[in-house]
């Protein structure tokens, strides 16, 4: 080994330490805040229903849906998002090898170029058509059945892209590609759907984020296994691939002991027994006639709503505005330009002078920084709530796209100036993850009744995945208009978004369906008086319980 290798070596060996160190750290801190932090709003539940010497705190069978329904869902989503980069050249050499074993010569520019491309893009066109089977799936398969029933993609996926070297067929590794990302797809709709309707509305933002922050987490874990020492070889690349089916075994061993939705059991199961256990088990108590009672009104008051489609959704003037939200909201997460930010890294870290072999252990920090923030904002979602935290990331994002358009134009005349650029960008995704990394999922689920649901997520990820599609697509073209301007785009997006939030999103912390409703009642148009009674009624025979509960 030359020097420079065993300075290399010396160097990345307890970097790697370090890392497996810290995302372990991570995991435990994140999972005993959430116990601490949201410890005094179960107590409240527990206080209001009479029962103090129930469990206190969140309950184990609440954060083990929410921990392992994420870690086979969404942890995938972002762990694909991230580790197509590291074995990029390999891959590239992979498909060169298997055209000239194929047809005696080597592979042209442009093809290679084309089929990278496809294997990068594909990824969003299998998630568009899972986004789209999310309604099917979850009316006979339930919503944790549909996550269960999910894995199956995972596997496929992982088998196709991890034997694809081995077959020497690189078809296998694209068509790999758009099976996972038709897992991401179903599991970005259903998995936000399972954890707002099982979570207790005091507490509902926070375990919905759970979404986001496994999200986070799954890019971060990517980046790790991408390192030169781990799986970043030639003979070890695919293994990176096969990694996918971990997170889905580990999902299968315990989700199935875990209770499905009860709001789905009982509205559209009609099954009460199962629905009071699932609530009993989420809860920690075994009074759950409140929330029992809560679901009936509900059921009552869709009985006369024939099954909702997307043209409905879209004709239904009392859903109008909710509607609307939702599109801005997900077109939002996707247009604000955070996956763009990749496209600069590697180039400002190589201009601040880092080493070529230190980049990917500095570009750990991103995913680092994303996931930290991610944590602290579901932490404080029920705190601060929705609406402030869209306000602040999208504004904050605005103000640092700004700051990094200047600092990239005077780069190349300040030998400091990359550094900047760099706090810049740990800057902007600390910002999208405070807040528009999460929330859209979270505010798809409370801005419908039950009966529109499946459909309103059915909108929310065609437009999530279209766009993403459309970023990936435009960006180039946009950065060769612009060059260093680029971010100006993002920049005007993320002012737009802050504005409309500002002025037309309510507040949807701690409330009820019933209480978001009339919040969008005014905007809408549309009379008090057309909401349903039995939700009136609900509305006040909580309000009553609540006081007499605290009476005692």
């Amino acid at each position: 080994m030359d020097a420079g290798g065993l300075y290399a070596s010396r160097i990345h060996r307890p970097l790697c330490v370090c890392v497996c160190v810290c995302v372990c750290v991570c995991v435990h801190v994140f999972l005993h805040s959430y116990v601490v932090i949201l410890h005094p709003y179960f107590s409240t539940i527990n206080g209001v229903c009479g029962f103090a010497s129930s469990i206190q705190g969140l309950t184990a069978c609440l954060i083990g849906a929410a921990f392992f329904g994420a870690l086979g869902s969404s942890f995938l989503y972002g762990y694909n998002l991230s580790v197509v980069n590291a074995p990029a050249n390999y891959i590239k050499a992979f498909y060169n090898k298997t055209w000239q074993e194929r047809y005696g010569e080597p592979i042209g520019a442009g093809t290679v170029t084309l089929l990278w491309s496809l294997t990068v893009s594909i990824f969003a066109i299998g998630g568009l058509v899972g986004a789209l089977t999310v309604p099917f799936l979850i009316k006979i398969f339930g919503r944790k059945g549909t996550l269960l029933l999910n894995n199956v993609n995972a596997a496929i996926a992982a088998l196709l892209m991890a034997l694809g070297e081995t077959a020497a067929s690189f078809e296998m590794l694209i068509i790999g590609r758009f099976v996972i990302g038709l897992d991401s797809g179903i599991a970005l709709s259903a998995l936000p759907m399972y954890l707002g309707e099982i979570a207790p509305r005091q507490v509902r933002g926070s375990i919905g984020q759970f979404n986001s922050i496994f999200i986070c987490l799954g890019v971060f874990i990517g980046q790790v296994l991408g390192l030169p020492e781990i799986f970043h070889q030639e003979t070890r690349w695919i293994w990176l691939f096969a990694f996918l089916a971990a997170p889905a075994v580990l999902q299968l061993c315990v989700l199935p002991f875990l209770p499905e939705s009860p709001r789905f059991l009982l509205i559209e199961r009609r099954d009460e027994a199962r629905a009071e256990k699932a609530f009993q088990a989420f809860l920690g108590k075994q009074d759950v006639s409140l929330e029992l009672e809560e679901v009936h009104a509900e059921s009552r008051a869709q009985n006369t709503v024939a099954a909702v489609t997307v043209l409905d959704v879209f004709r239904n003037r009392n859903v109008r505005w909710q509607l609307i939200t939702v599109i801005v909201t997900m077109a939002s997460y996707q247009l604000c330009g955070l996956n763009a930010i990749w496209y600069y890294t590697n180039g400002i870290f190589e201009k601040a002078g880092f080493a070529k072999s230190l980049i990917p252990y500095i570009t750990l920090s991103t995913g680092g920084i994303e996931t930290l923030a991610a944590i602290i904002s579901g932490l404080v979602i029920e705190k601060i709530g929705r609406k402030p935290l869209l306000i602040f990331g999208f504004s904050a994002m605005a103000l640092f796209f700004g700051l990094l358009t200047i600092f990239l134009n005077f780069q190349d005349r300040y030998s400091w100036m990359p550094y900047l650029s760099f706090a810049s960008i740990l800057a902007l995704i600390a910002s999208f993850c405070s807040g528009p990394g999460g929330i859209p999922f979270i505010l798809t689920g409370e801005l419908f009744e039950q009966s529109y649901r499946s459909a309103a997520f059915m909108i929310a990820g065609t437009v999530n995945w279209l766009a993403n599609f459309a970023v990936g697509l435009l960006f180039p073209f946009i950065q060769e208009a612009l060059q260093d301007y680029a971010f100006v785009v993002f920049m005007v997006i993320c002012v737009m978004a802050s504005v409309y939030f500002f002025f037309l999103l309510p507040e949807t912390k701690s409330k009820t369906f019933l209480e978001i409703s009339q919040s969008f009642a005014k905007i809408n148009k549309v009379s008090d008086s057309s909401l349903s009674q039995d939700l009136r009624g609900l509305f006040f025979y909580w309000t009553d319980s609540y006081k007499r509960s605290s009476l005692v």
